[in-house]
């Protein structure tokens, strides 16, 4: 395998990641981190996105199994909100890998956790990148990420979830939604926003199977073959809630957990998707 040197440049309203060509398909791992969200892209070129680090360094111990042992680079970073369970581990990853760009809402927050990750992105050196709907995240032979939401600078500062990153993963045939930790209101407007470009093979469930998030209107606008629910066992939330388990139940949807399954990874060649999980 060979190194790859990406950069990423901000041109107009895109983000594009390249990096020297290593056809091997997209893989997309929901990390085992415990309460919290953590997942690792790698494009079929090598270029690798983590988006979130979960709530502490679980997140080190999971990428040093994911990833080459040699490999201490990631092409961006992605905090898609500033709450401590999405956020808590990357300032150990700032400090033990090389990141290329580190990509946020622009929101802030007063959290121990927040304002140690603004120190470890000051001392890492990587440029800071605010996502906005319309900008794509290029992940080479063909794959790409887009940024559905955030679409406005206007956010609630007692919600910080309303703000959360909205990714659409696409690799051909194939294409994953992930939304944080984003609420049903905020859900209903990106069913309105997007009316035929949801649908996606792989959902990770938002807010880690809140009652608050998967709408039955927003699940049908994706219509998953697939859920994942990233959350800690025994967690003090109840997540996932019954509502959202019934749902995916009733509509016959597979679902993984990493409670239970410990780090999920698909794997794409452009036209199917294989599965294998990891305790």
């Amino acid at each position: 395998m060979f190194r790859w040197i990406a950069i990423l440049i901000l041109v107009g309203a895109n983000i594009i990641l390249w990096a020297v060509p290593v056809p091997r398909g997209l893989t997309v791992s929901f990390l085992n981190i415990g309460q919290g969200d953590s997942i690792l892209i790698q494009g079929p070129t090598g270029v690798e996105v983590l988006v979130d680090g979960g709530p502490d360094t679980s997140v080190l111990r999971e990428l040093g199994q994911t990833l080459p042992f040699w490999d201490r680079t990631i092409d961006a970073v992605v905090a898609t909100h500033p709450d401590a369970d999405h956020i808590g581990g990357l300032s150990a990853v700032l400090q033990r890998y090389k990141v290329g760009d580190y990509i946020s809402t622009g929101v802030t927050n007063d959290t121990r956790a927040w304002v140690n990750l603004q120190s470890a992105v000051e001392a890492s050196g990587a440029p800071r990148v605010v996502a906005r709907r319309g900008m794509r995240l290029i992940l080479g032979g063909g794959a790409y990420a887009d940024v559905l939401y955030p679409d406005t600078d206007i956010f609630d500062p007692n919600n910080t979830n309303a703000g959360s990153i909205v990714l659409h993963v696409v690799y051909g045939k194939t294409s994953f939604m992930l939304t944080g930790d984003l609420p049903d209101k905020q859900e209903l407007h990106l069913v309105a926003a997007y009316p035929n470009d949801l649908d996606s093979n792989v959902l990770k469930a938002g807010h880690h199977g809140s009652a608050h998030s998967s709408t039955p209107e927003f699940v049908a606008a994706v219509s998953p073959n697939f859920v994942v629910y990233s959350r800690g066992c025994n967690n003090r939330y109840g997540h996932p809630a019954p509502r959202v388990v019934a749902l995916f139940e009733s509509l016959q949807i597979p679902a993984f957990d990493t409670c239970q399954q410990g780090t999920i990874t698909f794997s794409s060649d452009a036209h199917h998707l294989q599965v294998v999980t990891r305790e």
